[in-house]
């Protein structure tokens, strides 16, 4: 009887035995962690030195509520707040706005203006801690709003330490959350950039995502491609402003996606740091620092089943191995309810300890890319490489990320992978413990996260405050010179941190954008 052949889910085949015959003919067996192209990680001691940061990502509700967890996460060991923000924030609409009705506080906080934000991280220190805010169309009004609120409490600005997430592109691609047309939301990228390197030297101005590609279907490989493809339309934007590759650079980050194919998910961590490193190069990056690939890695949402959801505490605990193994630099886990709502305190308190667990019993974090070496691991490592350097080059012949987005040739393979891994799980060719094998027909009341129908109302009473308390005079003069500078060509961030201080609203500030570039439509 013929064995069946064995593959990944990018469809690389397995061999059932791997040998020194297959680790690739340029594997330098000498190269270290912390030395170029850093496929063995970017610091030489990784975790022996500094563990990765453990996050928690929370948001929902009122600021009031998102507080209290943040209070509650940081007392139970997390080294880092990742910020949740509802639909609304995060297409830049107020609470009040019509389009808002039935979505304030419910995938995340509701942000509407700066008095949300300092009620947001009231008691938190912002000089010692550092924040990551998953947030794109909207995430220079964000940035502004924990700017402002650094100021008021006079934190010097180079002290504050954090990420906006402020991935446009993927959105086009993958996730849908975007406002403006391509070429303007690159203009407000590029002004962060500008903006951070004079003044927030700590901060990374953007965390190029492969999570929401993956999230929406993409195979590993197509993860990697279509990110690391992203990063270079933005590395090339920024460098046709005039601004130094080598200080820019620096702060770039990236975000990838966790799956439980434990091998591959390592290879694609290791493979896509050494194409960056190639990559920045290539576009005349010098400094070091300006061609690693840091990372922060969220275990995979959509890996997680609403069947038997115990068992995701299994599947996260996978994903957090390979993160690790794969040498991510911050780490957010799921909790295992996340199937059917927001996680629970209990559940966001199991995914925290996961990986306090991992970090300090396992032994994993002991040495510097433990599968280094390995047979499988290194021609793993080269074959995903290899995959992914061919679809990054067909975008390249069609004129780069903004061109393959435009075209549809991202969402298009995006969608053939997701369809054709449903297939799969349909067939029972891939085998998902809970839902297509080992079912099982007794019920597990697991507890679910509801949000309040309150929050609104809420919310508009605030706003209302607010708009009756505020000079309506400054706000309508700084709103104008918004609109002054996003018709010209000079940076957008002072006058929208101007305006932020004047408490005009995120909602009232998005819509001076979209009467000067309109809205995208897909």
């Amino acid at each position: 009887m013929q064995e069946a052949e064995k593959k990944t889910d990018s469809g690389i085949e397995i061999k059932k035995v791997y040998t020194c015959n297959d680790l690739p003919t340029h594997l330098n067996e000498t190269l270290l962690p912390g030395e170029f192209p850093y496929t063995r990680g970017v610091q030489s001691d990784m975790y022996r030195g500094k563990l990765w940061t453990m996050r928690q990502y929370a948001g929902f509700s009122t600021a009031e509520e998102s507080n209290k967890r943040y209070h509650f996460l940081l007392s139970q060991g997390v080294m880092g707040l990742s910020v949740a923000f509802d639909l609304p924030t995060q297409i830049g609409y107020d609470a009040d706005h019509s389009l808002a009705e039935g979505e304030v506080g419910k995938v995340g906080v509701s942000i509407c203006s700066i008095e949300d934000m300092e009620i947001l991280f009231k008691d938190i220190p912002l000089d010692k801690i550092s924040t990551s805010m998953t947030i794109n169309s909207t995430g220079f009004i964000l940035l502004a709003l924990y700017i402002v609120l650094a100021k008021k409490r006079g934190i010097d600005l180079k002290q504050l330490a954090g990420t906006i997430q402020n991935d446009i592109l993927k959105e086009y691609a993958a996730r849908g959350t975007y406002i403006y047309p391509p070429k303007q939301s690159m203009r407000i990228i590029t002004d962060i950039f500008e903006y951070c390197g004079q003044h927030l030297p700590k901060w990374n101005s953007i965390s190029i995502s492969g999570y929401h590609i993956r999230e929406a279907g993409s195979t590993a490989v197509q993860e990697v491609a279509f990110t690391l493809s992203n990063g270079k339309a933005y590395v090339k934007a920024a460098i046709e402003k005039g601004l130094d590759i080598n200080v820019f650079g620096k702060r770039l980050s990236f975000f990838f996606n966790a799956h439980n194919n434990l091998f591959e998910e390592v290879a694609k961590f290791r493979a896509a740091r050494k194409m960056w490193a190639t990559i920045m190069k290539d576009l005349g990056a010098t400094d070091e620092k300006a061609l690693m690939l840091r990372f922060h890695t969220q275990t995979g949402g959509a890996t997680l089943t609403a069947q038997q959801p115990l068992n995701n505490i299994s599947r996260v605990t996978i994903q957090t191995i390979a993160a690790v193994l794969g040498g991510t630099q911050s780490l957010h886990t799921n909790g295992f309810d996340e199937a059917l709502g927001l996680p629970t305190q209990e559940a966001a308190s199991i995914a925290l300890r996961t990986q306090q667990i991992v970090a300090n019993e396992s032994g994993i974090s002991d040495s510097a890319d433990p599968l280094a070496g390995s047979y499988f691991i290194e021609s793993l490592t080269n074959e995903l490489e290899q995959k992914a350097l061919a679809l990054i080059n067909q975008i390249d012949e069609m004129g780069g990320a903004v061109s393959a987005i435009e075209n549809g040739f991202m969402q298009n393979k995006i969608a053939e992978s997701a369809y054709a891994y449903q297939k799969a799980i349909e067939s029972k060719e891939k085998i998902i413990v809970g839902v297509n094998q080992f079912e099982s027909t007794s019920t597990t009341n697991i507890p679910v996260f509801q949000i309040d129908e309150s929050i609104r109302i809420q919310q508009i009473e605030k706003l209302k405050a607010l708009k009756s308390s505020r000079d309506n005079t400054k706000v309508a003069n700084c709103l104008a010179a918004v609109k002054a500078s996003a018709a010209s060509t000079e940076n957008i961030m002072p006058s929208v941190i101007d305006a932020i201080e004047n408490y005009c609203t995120l909602g009232e500030i998005a819509d001076v954008l979209r009467g000067i570039y309109g809205e995208y439509q897909a």
